[in-house]
């Protein structure tokens, strides 16, 4: 079961039952008869596994693990409610969606495409097209724009994709909070990983958790920082590791520092700078293998080195950039954690020279209303505990 999955109108009866004490108080605020609440309640008890109420004379009462869902599910609809707020006045339209409609909307925004998107989601391109069709209608605004690359989200369908994403991690963050109740995995730790994190501590940091949760599911995003910065805005990552960025890069993001690190200059075992001590100008004369534009560290080597240097290859992939530096004259900058491993082979070696840089922090970034399941909670103090190995170098 997936967080998408769930019926959006069970998740509102369920909630109401659990706000009013019984089916029959809930049946005027959700607009249902008490025996379809019954099959709705039944149904969400069957997806998880678990008793959800218990009956007695005071009426309906939650379980633990009623609980936890109806503190997630009540997070998951406020999110929908904003959002439709947002994109059509008047009330009812949050009332109206369906969970059908947002993972079509979703599907389009991912794709461009209603053909793809049919296909991303296992229908045919008429039955999703007509239901993104009556989601725009029931919007009573456009939704989507056709242009000459693809279909293009309008803003107030942008404003639903991001709701709805973050509304479907609430209910697989449910999955997992209910899971560990009962003792089990469902759940999938989904976290976006930088460079240097990806390479230094986060494979220790994940080895320990695989350790105590052995069938825990971790997905591991490895792209860009704005792209990742997106996917956790968006709730498709729910934590991401690496360099900080100052001030924080959007107001609905916190930061933690684990630990500071500073770049160092490296070369392959047959440099000819190898065991001296050269000057910026004679670095200048050599060709890099260094980072893409817009990070951090490449920023540091423009403004070291004024423009005045050597052929540059830009990579920030750390299996490229060690083949660079193997078999040719290239030197690259980068942080002496990430190649720590590398040092301590020999296969490369550190240059001494001060590159007169501020210690960059190395942290955690996550949503500010994000609630870490107990999944989540355990890799995050793993990796406070582990930071206190890394440093400056």
């Amino acid at each position: 079961m997936q967080g998408q999955n769930f019926n959006l109108r069970h998740l509102k009866a369920f909630a109401e039952v659990c706000r009013s004490g019984g089916i029959s108080a809930a049946t005027g605020a959700v607009h249902l008869s008490q025996p379809a609440i019954t099959q709705a309640i039944a149904r969400l008890e069957n997806d998880f596994g678990v008793q959800l109420f218990a009956r007695s004379s005071k009426g309906m009462v939650p379980t633990q693990a009623a609980e936890i869902l109806y503190l997630r599910t009540l997070r998951a609809l406020d999110l929908l409610r904003a959002a439709a707020q947002k994109t059509r006045k008047g009330a009812g339209f949050a009332d109206q969606l369906t969970s059908t409609q947002l993972r079509a909307l979703i599907a389009v925004a991912g794709h461009g495409n209603f053909s793809v998107a049919a296909r991303s989601v296992g229908v045919s391109q008429p039955s999703l097209y007509r239901t993104a069709r009556d989601l725009e209608a029931l919007s009573e605004q456009p939704l989507f724009v056709k242009r000459p690359k693809g279909i293009e989200l309008t803003p107030a369908a942008e404003l639903l994709v991001r709701a709805a994403r973050l509304a479907f991690a609430e209910m697989d963050h449910a999955i997992d909070d209910i899971g560990q109740l009962q003792g089990v995995e469902r759940g999938v730790l989904r976290i976006g990983s930088l460079p240097l994190a990806r390479g230094t501590i986060l494979p220790r940091a994940l080895n320990q958790l695989a350790s105590l949760r052995p069938r825990l599911q971790i997905s591991v995003s490895d792209s860009s920082y704005d792209e990742m910065l997106h996917a956790l805005r968006h709730g498709e990552i729910d934590l991401m590791l690496g360099a900080l960025r100052w001030p924080a890069p959007a107001p609905d993001v916190v930061q933690e520092t684990l630990f500071t690190d500073r770049l160092g200059v490296f070369c392959g075992p047959s440099h000819p700078l190898r065991d001296t001590r050269p000057s910026k100008t004679d670095l200048a004369a050599y060709p890099w293998v260094v980072a893409r534009k817009g990070t951090p560290t490449r920023a540091h080597f423009d403004a070291f080195f004024g423009g005045r240097h050597g052929a540059v290859i830009e990579s920030n992939a750390m299996l490229l950039v060690r083949g660079l530096l193997q078999d040719s004259d290239r030197l690259t900058m980068i942080s002496a954690n990430q190649v720590s491993e590398e040092l301590r082979t020999g296969s490369l070696y550190r240059i001494p020279i001060d590159l007169s840089d501020s210690p960059r922090e190395i942290g955690m970034t996550w949503r500010a209303d994000w609630r870490p399941t107990q999944t989540q909670k355990t890799l995050m103090s793993i990796l406070r505990e582990l930071a206190t190995e890394f440093g400056e170098n």
